[in-house]
C-alpha cells in the first residue's frame, strides 16, 4: 500500500509553495483548480477535477510521489454542479467520490507517496480539520484517520512552517521519530525524504528493490 499524507491549512499559507524543491521528474502535480504554480518552476502538472482522469493518471505515472493540490476543490466543485439539486443525495455522491479516490490512492505500491493537500475549517467543537463538504465525511468516515500523516500549515513570525504534532486542537500526527521537531520546514521535497528515509521505502524518483 502507497503511504497517504495529508496537509492542510488556510489559503495562502505555503502547501502549495512547499512543492518548489521538487524536480521535475520526482513528482506528479494533480492541479484541481488548475491554478498556475506561486513560484517559478519547471513542475508540470494534470489540471483536472474529473475522479476518472485523476485515478488514470495515478495509475499511469512514474512517478513515485504525487500531489493532488488542491484536493478540497474536488469535493467543492462536484457540489457546485449539483448546487440546484435538491435532497441529501448530493452530500453522499460527494462523499463516496472523495472517499472512493482515498482508498485507490491507498492502493498503489508501496513505494509510492501521495499527498492531499486541501483547505482547513472549524468543527463546533472547535478543533481545525480538513475542510469538507456536508456532514458525512466528518461524522461517518473521518478522513485523517485513512491518512498515516497529517500536517498543518503554520505562519509564524515570517516563516512558513508544517506543524507535525497534535495540539490537542487540530488532527495533526505523524509516526513517532518520523520529525525531531514540532515545526520544519514547509518544504515537502524534505517531507518526502525523510518519509522515505523512515520506513526505508527508497528514494524519490527511483525504482524500489523491495519485493
Amino acid at each position: 500500500m502507497a503511504v497517504l499524507c495529508m496537509i492542510y491549512g488556510q489559503s495562502g499559507t505555503g502547501k502549495s509553495t512547499s512543492l518548489r524543491n521538487f524536480l521535475p521528474e520526482e513528482v506528479a502535480v494533480v492541479n484541481v483548480s488548475g491554478k498556475p504554480m506561486p513560484f517559478r518552476t519547471k513542475l508540470k502538472t494534470y489540471n483536472t477535477d474529473d475522479y476518472t482522469k485523476i485515478r488514470n493518471a495515478l495509475s499511469k505515472t512514474d512517478r513515485k510521489s504525487i500531489v493532488i493540490d488542491d484536493a478540497t476543490y474536488l469535493m467543492v466543485n462536484e457540489f457546485m454542479r449539483t448546487a440546484k439539486q435538491t435532497g441529501y443525495q448530493k452530500y453522499t455522491d460527494i462523499a463516496c467520490s472523495f472517499n472512493g479516490l482515498i482508498d485507490f490512492a491507498a492502493m498503489l505500491p508501496d513505494d509510492v507517496i501521495v499527498y492531499f493537500m486541501g483547505h482547513s475549517d472549524q468543527a463546533d467543537d472547535g478543533r481545525e480539520h480538513f475542510k469538507t463538504i456536508g456532514k458525512m465525511l466528518d461524522n461517518y468516515v473521518t478522513l485523517e484517520g485513512k491518512f498515516t500523516i497529517v500536517l498543518k500549515t503554520v505562519v509564524q513570525d515570517g516563516r512558513y512552517m508544517f506543524s507535525t504534532q497534535n495540539s490537542g486542537q487540530d488532527t495533526v500526527k505523524s509516526p513517532m521519530g518520523l520529525f525531531d521537531s514540532p515545526l520544519i520546514d514547509n518544504d515537502l521535497k524534505a517531507v518526502d525524504t525523510a518519509i522515505r528515509l523512515y520506513w526505508e521505502i527508497g528514494k524519490a524518483g527511483e525504482e524500489s528493490d523491495e519485493v
